[in-house]
């Protein structure tokens, strides 16, 4: 009997000893990568493309970057900060991911950007969220962005509205991070060139009804500046040509893409000739991002749900991702030491985008690419954006000198 317990022990023991090698030989061969984008709440659509973009990313290596497989461990949060930072702490407390990619919200970017300060170890890289805070305010060391922001989408869109013969708009924007920093970008040029916005209205996250919005709008405005995404876009835009609404349109970026152009309703088509700044233009005739478009459209045709192009989330997802896996093959996957290599090699990369080259600034946010574009409708009877205008190399800074440049919030800039 003592002997079988021996035999027995033993085995156990050697077993405990071949899983914990077996373990370690594993985790050699594996990179865990978080990813999170909100699949609920007012951007789900957009938040599904995001992670479209993401998949195709890793899909393109064939799952492998550094010579080490890409695991994906996948979250969803609703646009809300604090459920942003409960599932990235699980994802990196329980689940145990090496790097972080995400979120897609403005506030979420901010508070997951603190939250990384308290987790030194775990590199973090951004997924679409486009605050300016999340970089300009208290940057943290472990946190990356490799898309452009919101008010860098924007440089450029003031003049192109003055040139229209736009020369009083009124605003309507969500209260948060993202569109303080969108309406910085348009309006820091606008207001600069002359143009004026005379009432501005900042309207609740997941609002549904905006008919004391329509009411305000002024008969002297020459269009509406709208920087509204998701669910809340296509609220206003129905309920806004139910009220006969005829005031033409300048956008927020995420008020073009491509999960606002294909919803299903009236106003859809008054979309036309709206013009918007944004990191994404669907007719860019460039070839990198007509590889992109090919890829992403025969990886999820529009008969699985995707759309006819890419939009703004799935691409911006798309090249945080890319940055990831571009970063571990440059370290061959080795983050060792608090991923200090990895960490330095992101920092130093110039990252081949579909857009164009992306580079960091000392802050870990890219300098990159915007287009302003056009609201068109092609033979089929698709919305998409065309290319009137590419601006590369837009810094954090707008152009700006540093002792000029104000950060976006509800009260600045003004014009009125």
């Amino acid at each position: 009997m003592k002997s079988s317990k021996r035999v027995f022990l033993r085995t156990l023991a050697g077993a405990a000893v071949f899983a914990a090698f077996s373990g370690a030989a594993f985790a050699q061969q594996t990179v865990k990568i978080g990813l999170l984008a909100t699949l609920e709440g007012p951007f789900a659509a957009g938040g599904a493309d995001g992670m479209r973009g993401a998949e195709l990313a890793i899909k393109q290596r064939n799952g492998m970057a550094g010579g080490k497989k890409i695991v994906l461990v996948k979250a969803s949060s609703d646009a809300k900060p604090d459920v942003a930072v409960n599932a990235t702490r699980k994802l990196v407390e329980q689940d145990k991911v090496d790097i972080m990619v995400g979120p897609l919200s403005g506030g979420e970017g901010i508070a997951v950007k603190e939250y990384s300060k308290t987790q030194p170890n775990i590199t973090f890289i951004n997924g679409s969220s486009g605050a300016q805070a999340t970089t300009l305010v208290n940057p943290s060391p472990n946190f990356f962005r490799f898309n452009t922001e919101g008010a860098q989408w924007m440089v450029g869109l003031g003049k192109a509205a003055l040139d229209k013969g736009y020369k009083r708009v009124m605003l309507i924007a969500e209260d948060y991070a993202f569109p303080y920093s969108q309406v910085q970008g348009f309006m820091s040029e606008y207001c600069r060139l002359g143009g004026k916005v005379p009432v501005k209205a900042w309207v609740p996250l997941g609002g549904k009804d905006y008919a004391s919005v329509i009411a305000r709008i002024p008969k002297d405005v020459d269009a509406l500046l709208v920087v509204l995404g998701g669910a809340d876009a296509v609220n206003f835009l129905n309920q806004y040509e139910a009220a006969g609404g005829d005031k033409p349109i300048v956008g927020g970026s995420i008020t073009v893409s491509q999960d606002i152009l294909n919803y299903k309703g009236k106003r859809r088509d008054s979309l036309v000739g709206t013009i918007a700044g944004a990191p994404i233009a669907d007719a860019y005739d460039h070839p990198d991002f007509k590889a992109f478009v090919s890829a992403y459209q025969k990886e999820y045709p529009v008969s699985s749900g995707a759309y006819p192009s890419p939009s703004l989330f799935a691409l911006v997802y798309y090249i945080n991702m890319k940055a990831a896996l571009d970063g571990l093959d440059a370290v061959k996957g080795d983050l060792s030491g608090g991923q200090a290599k990895y960490r330095q090699a992101l920092s130093k990369m110039t990252l081949k985008t579909p857009v164009g080259d992306v580079r960091l600034d000392a802050n870990r946010q890219a300098i990159g690419t915007t287009f302003i574009t056009e609201v068109v409708k092609d033979a089929q009877g698709n919305l998409f954006n065309r290319v009137l205008r590419k601006v590369d190399g837009i810094d954090q800074m707008l152009g700006m000198p540093k002792e000029q440049f104000k950060m976006g919030s509800r009260d600045e800039p003004s014009c009125p």
